[in-house]
């Protein structure tokens, strides 16, 4: 199984709202997933994107690649440099 960090949209026409999900590959977009780690609105910005950093070090742990939006969300929160520490200390 593939899991994916990826975003599913919710919210109504022209007016988007996205959860950041863990979800397997196969399924769809809006469809099942696993488990939310956050949400996006693009009204607001990246800086008012809520996030769990812990669920979201998790799942890279695990082995879940992020989306590439998702991957520039977690750029901007920092996500991204704390788990390249993370595996920066298990390779010593």
């Amino acid at each position: 199984m593939a899991v994916k960090i990826r975003l599913t949209r919710i919210g109504r026409h022209k007016d988007p709202f996205y959860r950041i999900v863990a979800a397997d590959s196969r399924f769809a977009r809006d469809g099942r997933y696993i488990e939310q780690i956050g949400y996006f609105d693009p009204e607001k910005g990246v800086e008012e994107a809520v996030i769990d950093e812990s669920l979201a070090l998790k799942w890279l742990d695990l082995g879940a690649t992020p989306s590439d939006t998702v991957k520039a969300i977690f750029n901007r929160k920092g996500i991204n440099a704390k788990h390249a520490k993370v595996e920066e200390k298990k390779a010593k």
